[in-house]
């Protein structure tokens, strides 16, 4: 990779994407792009472009006149938020998904998505969930990520385009605050955690689900962006994960460094119901292998390193 467009560059990980990236390889050659202005510092005063994913002419123009060889498309509506508006989760996920592969194909450039642990389903294995098994979700964000992984195979397989991408699971950071995920309550307790010294979570007490650090999940995405081609044999649906944590979980660790923090309950079903359709824990054993996966956070040193940075925020 040398010069690198982002698409949602304002979401969950597009932000932090940004800024790894443009330390790495030069504000030059990264462009952010998503449909409104920046509002963070670190990203007002230097290139960035609106874009409407949907929008195939102006993505058009934007990767004409930059001239990147990699995109990495981020721009997406999460779980929950997928469930409220089906049909346009379907014109955002899916539409400016086909439109991002095919300016790939056309300009022949190297391409990234991420799909979800929510392209698994109920009838999915629950435990050490493989890199290939059943795929049967039941929600909208699901069927999108599935699709979307297919389709990107589809892309490599008929067209040479060098696709690649990750299965996330929930990503933990203290940069941006959560958007509309089922993971979002391990995000939100952090910070209720500083600000108010309680929490009440719309997940269950033993609703296990696998997480990463962002940190961790932006270093992934490059890694394997910077993998040798001949050694992937799955491309653009990689099992990642560092840590399988309930709310249970995660209130005990808080509770090493805020020794009277509350944990409360007030479930949501949908979202609970979204959590209870995905797996315990899935196996990242093909993305160590293939290409190097090595996350560097578990739950203790997360919750340190969360606690202290809202702290100086």
């Amino acid at each position: 990779m040398e010069r690198i467009i982002i698409t949602g560059a304002l979401g969950q990980i597009g932000t932090e994407l940004t800024l790894k990236l443009r330390e790495k390889y030069g504000d030059e050659n990264v462009l952010p792009t998503d449909i409104k202005e920046p509002e963070s510092d670190e990203l007002k005063g230097k290139p960035f472009e609106i874009l409407d994913v949907r929008d195939k002419t102006r993505m058009d123009e934007i990767v004409e006149d930059f001239k990147p060889d990699t995109i990495m498309h981020m721009a997406a509506l999460l779980s929950a938020t997928c469930e409220k508006n089906p049909q346009f989760a379907w014109d955002i996920n899916m539409g400016g998904l086909v439109n991002a592969l095919e300016t790939a194909r056309e300009r022949d450039l190297k391409f990234f998505t991420p799909s979800s642990i929510g392209a698994f389903g109920p009838s999915t294995p629950k435990e050490n969930t493989p890199q290939v098994t059943i795929q049967r979700p039941t929600t909208m964000y699901g069927v999108n990520k599935v699709s979307g992984e297919l389709l990107c195979d589809y892309y490599h397989e008929k067209f040479g385009v060098d696709t690649r991408g990750v299965r996330f699971p929930g990503l933990i950071s203290h940069v941006k605050e959560p958007g509309g995920g089922t993971t979002d309550y391990a995000v939100e307790i952090f910070f209720e955690a500083i600000r108010n010294g309680q929490y009440t979570s719309f997940i269950d007490k033993n609703t296990n689900m696998d997480m990463m650090y962002m940190d961790d999940a932006i270093e992934a995405i490059i890694k394997l962006m910077e993998a040798d081609a001949s050694n992937l044999e799955h491309r653009n649906a990689f099992n990642v994960t560092a840590m399988s944590i309930n709310p249970e979980m995660v209130a005990n660790e808080i509770k090493k460094h805020i020794p009277d923090f509350k944990l409360f309950y007030d479930v949501d079903p949908v979202r609970q119901g979204i959590a209870e359709s995905w797996p315990n824990a899935i196996d990242a054993t093909e993305a160590e292998r293939q290409w190097g996966f090595a996350p560097q956070y578990d739950l203790e040193k997360m919750t340190v390193t969360m606690l202290e940075a809202i702290r100086n925020k």
